[in-house]
């Protein structure tokens, strides 16, 4: 099995994100499975420029790393996402990557992978980035396990870290469960399959202009 981790804190791992997400790791590890850590501190994402070529292609036109992402998004059986809180929401390095996954969104393509994620903040309102995160993982079609977020006591400092990093470790073993067992979460069942048709509806209006999406939803519908 192999989870995917993608970090987005300007700090990357050294971070209070970083942190966070090793402990979370470290639950994947006593699980036994393969990880492979994606900084966007070291990759280059760049935000989207609305030039539609997506939409014909599958295939963004902008010479950075996202293609890179997506296709190990694709390949991998589960992921985390980390983000430190910036100002009630995600960083700036993976909003650009969230607006990069329209394709990704519009096609609902991560159905039947399974997500957690990691967030730290400096003043709280951690709860309200986690559901924002959650959110987006379904619009990918995905399944989100849940979240371990926190505000910081000091530099890679948590308060109440003995309870918090045990609660980081079984998510981590939680998410690879999950995986194996194919878990099903009901209640986020019927915001996914409102998305579905709101995608499915979009995707029909747009057919001339969005020919990838198009015949992806064509070959979905027959499966």
């Amino acid at each position: 099995m192999k989870i995917l981790a993608v970090i987005a804190s300007p700090k990357g791992m050294q971070g209070n994100t970083g942190r966070l997400l090793n402990e979370v790791l470290v639950g994947v590890e006593e699980s036994g499975e393969e990880i492979e850590i994606l900084s966007l501190k070291t990759l280059n994402v760049q935000p989207c420029v609305a030039c539609d070529l997506c939409h014909k292609t599958g295939i963004c036109n902008i010479n950075d790393d996202y293609e890179i992402i997506k296709e190990k998004l694709l390949a991998c059986d589960g992921f985390i996402l980390a983000s430190p809180n910036y100002i009630f929401s995600v960083s700036a390095q993976m909003k650009a990557l969230f607006d990069r996954c329209n394709g990704l969104i519009h096609c609902m393509a991560l159905e039947g992978k399974y997500v957690a994620m990691v967030e730290t903040s400096g003043g709280g309102g951690d709860d309200e980035v986690l559901s924002y995160m959650s959110r987006f993982v379904n619009t990918l079609g995905a399944t989100s396990v849940g979240g371990a977020g926190s505000p910081i006591a000091g530099v890679r400092t948590f308060p109440d870290e003995e309870n918090l990093y045990a609660k980081a470790r079984a998510l981590g073993q939680d998410l690879c469960k999950s995986i194996k067992d194919k878990r099903v979460y009901p209640e986020q069942d019927g915001f996914r399959a409102e998305f579905k048709v709101r995608m499915s509806g979009l995707v029909d209006m747009m057919k001339d202009y969005w020919p990838f999406e198009r015949e992806y939803w064509a070959k979905k519908r027959t499966r």
